[in-house]
């Protein structure tokens, strides 16, 4: 269950070659009246081996003059950031980690971080879904993966390249409050499923990049969204009920002169709670977009 979190928040580990004949990718177009909205899912690290992306990304970057991402990314200050952070994720005075697991549990954590080498005391000050992001970071890290080669990063900086605008569906402070809202015990799961699941993170990213790269929604929705889903909170606050909101503000962009493309975490997209199916049958002419074959 840990993974979802890179597809929300390419190929076994080869470099990508050229695809040679067509397949889907986890990308949409959806018609408006006067407009096209795109719907990238998004994977949030990459590995300079998942590079290149499919060329029908750039095609639908092209035809959109305005880029959203589920925060603002170009207008981001990393001093309010880590601000925020401190805010929703630090504990203050003396309580620590261990008190909010439990004793019991906190054992439980702290031989699973054993196995995988990470000292937990390091996260004693962090709530539990802070600790839980932190380490899948750190874990992710060690088998190659960036946020400076994620699909946004890669959006982003071709973006400030042509002078196209950059908006965002909620802030980074929102998101972070819906992280520390989340009751004690969904937090207490987050950490420890992280936990559970780092040994084998490798084998379990090669097959969902590759999953997501060819647009193979049945192996996302098997892989990671049907395992989310047993987490009833989890589900409810990162993916449903944000997904609910998106919606209308896709609508009013569909009523639009402006083509938009639209980049958010790949499980957002996929599911019967996903954006593409929730407009589909909100009447919206919603089609998953192709990768034609290529010799590059």
């Amino acid at each position: 269950m840990l993974v979802w979190r890179v597809f929300l928040l390419a190929s076994l580990a080869l470099p990508a070659l050229a695809d040679e004949t067509e397949h889907l990718v986890t990308l949409w177009q959806v018609h408006g009246a006067n407009n096209s909205v795109y719907l990238l899912g998004s994977v949030h690290l990459l590995r300079s081996d998942d590079y290149p992306l499919p060329t029908v990304l750039d095609t639908a970057y092209d035809d959109a003059e305005v880029l959203i991402m589920e925060v603002d990314m170009d207008d981001i200050d990393p001093l309010a950031v880590q601000a925020a952070f401190n805010t929703y994720g630090v504990l203050q005075g003396d309580t620590t980690l261990r008190d909010l697991m439990g004793d019991d549990l906190y054992s439980q954590a702290t031989a699973a971080a054993e196995l995988i080498d990470i000292p937990l005391e390091m996260l004693n000050k962090t709530e539990p879904w802070y600790a839980a992001m932190t380490i899948e970071i750190m874990m992710l890290n060690r088998i190659g993966f960036d946020p400076t080669l994620g699909i946004e990063m890669y959006m982003m900086a071709k973006a400030a390249k042509d002078g196209k605008r950059i908006d965002g569906l909620e802030t980074i402070e929102e998101q972070l409050q819906f992280l520390d809202g989340m009751s004690l015990q969904a937090q207490r799961e987050m950490l420890l499923s992280t936990l559970a699941e780092s040994a084998t993170l490798g084998a379990m990213m090669d097959e969902l990049i590759d999953a997501w790269r060819h647009g193979d929604i049945d192996k996302l929705e098997s892989g990671m969204l049907n395992d989310l889903a047993k987490h009833e909170e989890l589900n409810k606050v990162l993916v449903t009920d944000r997904n609910a909101r998106w919606v209308e503000q896709i609508e009013d962009l569909l009523d639009d002169d402006n083509d938009y493309l639209i980049i958010v975490g790949a499980l957002h997209l996929v599911g019967p709670h996903g954006v593409p199916l929730q407009l589909e049958r909100n009447g919206y002419d919603v089609r998953q977009l192709s990768e034609s074959p290529s010799l590059r």
